[in-house]
């Protein structure tokens, strides 16, 4: 598909991001500078609620020194929030790889759970499911992801995505009312 935007390829909306991943890759440190404050907090949020808050932290910032490192390779054709969670993504894969004993199928330690009520909760119910549950949940309804981008991003077929989204969110309202869905 060629989106109309005065780039070929390049998505609306996402030429500023473009311009600064631009900018960054010729070595531009204030125009990364800015594409961190724009991407941080989401990112970490993400993390946060699927690898912990400690190994969130050092996640991030493996991804954010590879999107510094890589910064030319972004095109603009997925948003830039895609393409460095992706990254992200691919670093926490990598960290469970070299840290055997790290939780691969364990839900994160309570630490990451906002101090509130309904954070706890939240943190609850997240941690019943499983990883790609919780990431593909976290993206597409906490973060507001579309489907394909959530598929994109979890290497996984849209229709599974979609699938694995449902089965999150039933099993969320299983636990709320007190059933099971397993």
């Amino acid at each position: 598909m060629r989106w109309l935007s005065g780039r070929a390829g390049v998505k609306p909306g996402n030429e500023v991001d473009l311009a600064l991943a631009r900018r960054a890759a010729g070595g531009d440190e204030a125009a990364f500078a800015m594409l961190v404050e724009a991407h941080e907090r989401p990112l970490r949020a993400f993390l946060s609620r699927q690898f912990g808050e400690d190994d969130a932290d050092d996640i991030a910032q493996d991804a954010f020194l590879k999107a510094w490192r890589r910064s030319a390779s972004f095109d603009g054709r997925a948003r830039y929030a895609t393409w460095l969670t992706r990254i992200a993504w691919n670093c926490a894969i990598d960290r469970r790889r070299a840290r055997r004993d790290w939780p691969v199928d364990t839900p994160p330690e309570a630490r990451s759970v906002a101090p509130s009520e309904a954070g706890a909760e939240v943190g609850r119910l997240l941690s019943a499911l499983t990883p790609q549950e919780r990431a593909s949940l976290i993206l597409c309804e906490g973060h507001g992801w579309t489907h394909g981008e959530a598929a994109e991003l979890l290497a996984m077929p849209l229709g599974t995505l979609k699938s694995t989204v449902a089965r999150a969110k039933a099993r969320c309202r299983a636990t709320i009312s007190g059933g099971t869905n397993d």
